[in-house]
């Protein structure tokens, strides 16, 4: 629903919640132009200065209520009204939005100093979907414009209106992998239960689907989205968990996905969504809906996604979720607007899909404040915003590489000086995994129901060719043992994703080999599997609880130890050990 209503809509819903005689009918400036040669007392006095405001607003809330119909808005204000005509007056923004402007077409309004407290109709539907989106603000009226008294509050709840309300469909173990879609008799033999795939944002726009959304048409590629479903119904349909990597490429094609102004760039593999502009926003919010709609688990022949996650490690907005030099706040403020619009798309179509933040392990590393921010600067920042403008159920998936990435240890990390045991440490990858859960276990991260956020790894391997040493395929399967058995004994992490099924040859060559198969370098330019390493048997069993200990025995030598129980806080299988 478009902002077409004017002041008519704030004068009606004025009257009907506010009562008889409470319409405000909006003072004519007149036109007092003197005539040629005459002095205006104007000209002779100066125009008193005016107060600044003293008023202040906080919106508590902002849910759909239990019938779906209505959006329930609660806050408080207070202040002396000096300068202000008395009242609270409520806006609705749309998310490119960056303010009321010089809008006039307010909600409702009540006193200053009296709760803020009215529902309106939430007028939801696929084409009438804007109030879920929207974000609502406090202002008062300064005698020519209205002034903004309050942060901007989004809608916190919106699965409430979801066709989905199915829960949320657990997987059996948290053993993952990124699959070679042609080698899925491979995966199904290593017993998979969760499988990422990536979702080139920049392809869907297209020919040969239509899709009607807000009043509007939209056409999406048949071929691309052909290969999406193949891809997520062959792994859904098998009962993997399907996780989702929204990836927002260039294309000239598709200039309005891009934030604005933002120029193509070789160092950038991914660009910032855009919902700064009125068709980046609409753009971005159909083709989310599209995805979130097709992929809801209904239609066998499309699949079902249960994770979704928005860009790939946006700390490092360089190379990843790129829009050019910007501090911090701004750009995590304008990663979240966008986050938001996914998240509700998804929660929209089904209630307990799960949405997710990307980060890599830098934790408070290779930092310039630009480009490069730190993973812990990027959720404080998040949640932060979050807590004023609305909190809600945002999860983390994370990629804890070991440190270098060209050596598959992670048990030594420490003596690079960059992994501690705390949460200043630069680095947080396996050797300090508890340090990541630890720190969303604070209550001030937890979900708005007081839960520690949902936190899945979905990209992270170990090399079996090391710099120094050549092949070490033993350390490797050492490597994944270890570090399978730190996730699965940690209750704050809910997924493992393996990165490589199979080698990729340009990674070979740049010297890392993560995958459970050798590949064919003589075809660079596919992924062809031609040999298994140790890993694929320490993988197939990790999860089993009648051989894991058996398959994983040679892994202690390698690392050191006598007992996993020695090494793994809480080991899960601690009672089979002798």
């Amino acid at each position: 629903m478009k902002k077409m209503f004017g002041a008519a809509l704030g004068l009606l819903l004025t009257a009907a919640v506010c009562g008889a005689g409470t319409v405000t009918a909006w003072a004519d400036v007149t036109d007092g132009t003197a005539a040629a040669g005459e002095t205006t007392a104007a000209e002779e006095t100066a125009a008193p200065e005016k107060p600044e405001i003293q008023v202040s607003a906080q919106i508590n809330s902002c849910t759909v209520t239990s019938d779906k119909q209505n959006i329930h808005i609660t806050g408080s204000s207070s202040g002396d009204p000096v300068g202000t005509d008395g009242n609270i007056y409520m806006f609705e923004l749309q998310p490119y939005e960056s303010g009321i402007g010089d809008r006039r077409d307010y909600l409702w309004k009540t006193s200053v100093g009296q709760a803020i407290d009215f529902t309106l109709p939430a007028n939801w539907s696929k084409s009438s979907p804007d109030r879920l989106y929207d974000s609502y603000v406090a202002a008062v009226y300064d005698g020519e414009k209205f002034v903004e008294v309050s942060a901007p509050h989004y809608v916190t709840n919106p699965e409430v209106v979801a066709a989905n309300q199915k829960p949320f469909n657990a997987a059996l173990t948290k053993k993952g992998l990124r699959i070679q879609i042609d080698m899925l008799d491979d995966a199904m033999d290593l017993g998979v239960k969760h499988a990422g795939t990536d979702i080139m944002f920049q392809q869907i726009l297209g020919e040969g689907i239509t899709y009607e959304y807000d009043g509007k048409t939209y056409h999406f590629s048949a071929p691309v989205m052909a290969d999406y479903d193949r891809t997520i119904s062959a792994l859904s349909n098998k009962g993997i968990s399907v996780t989702a990597v929204i990836l927002n490429g260039w294309s000239d094609n598709t200039p309005d996905l891009v934030y604005p102004g933002v120029k193509k760039t070789s160092s950038a593999y991914h660009y910032m969504f855009n919902v700064a502009t009125p068709a980046g926003y609409e753009q971005t919010r159909a083709i989310a809906a599209f995805l979130a709609e097709r992929y809801d688990g209904s239609n066998p022949n499309y699949g079902k996604v249960s994770n979704w996650v928005i860009g790939n490690e946006v700390n490092n907005q360089k190379d990843w979720n790129y829009m050019g030099p910007m501090d911090l706040t701004n750009y995590v403020r304008t990663y979240l607007k966008a986050f938001r619009v996914f998240y509700t798309a998804i929660k929209t179509a089904s209630a307990s899909d799960r949405v997710y933040i990307s980060l890599d392990y830098n934790w408070n590393n290779e930092i310039d404040g630009k480009l490069k921010y730190g993973g812990k600067n990027i959720v404080d920042s998040f949640n932060s915003i979050a807590n004023v403008e609305g909190q809600f159920d945002w999860g983390l998936a994370y990629h804890p590489y070991p440190y270098p990435m060209t050596e598959p240890e992670f048990w030594d990390d420490d003596q690079s000086g960059l992994v501690t045991n705390d949460f200043n440490s630069p680095i947080i990858n396996f050797k300090n995994l508890n340090t990541l859960t630890d720190y969303f276990a604070q209550e001030t991260l937890r979900t708005p129901a007081g839960h520690v956020r949902h936190i899945i790894l979905t990209e992270q391997g170990f090399t079996a060719k090391s710099l120094t040493r050549g092949d070490v395929p033993y350390i490797q399967a050492a490597a994944f043992a270890y570090s399978y058995y730190l996730v699965d004994s940690n209750p704050y992490i809910d997924a493992y994703l393996l990165s490589r099924q199979v080698d990729g040859p340009a990674e070979v060559v740049l010297g890392t080999a993560q995958g459970l198969w050798e590949c064919d370098l003589n075809q660079p330019n596919r992924i062809v599997a031609t040999k298994r390493r140790k890993i694929w048997e320490v993988f197939k069993n990790i999860d089993k609880k009648n051989s894991t200990l058996e398959s994983t025995e040679f892994a202690k030598s390698i690392i050191g130890i006598d007992k996993w129980s020695d090494v793994v806080p809480n080991f899960k299988w601690r009672s089979l050990e002798n």
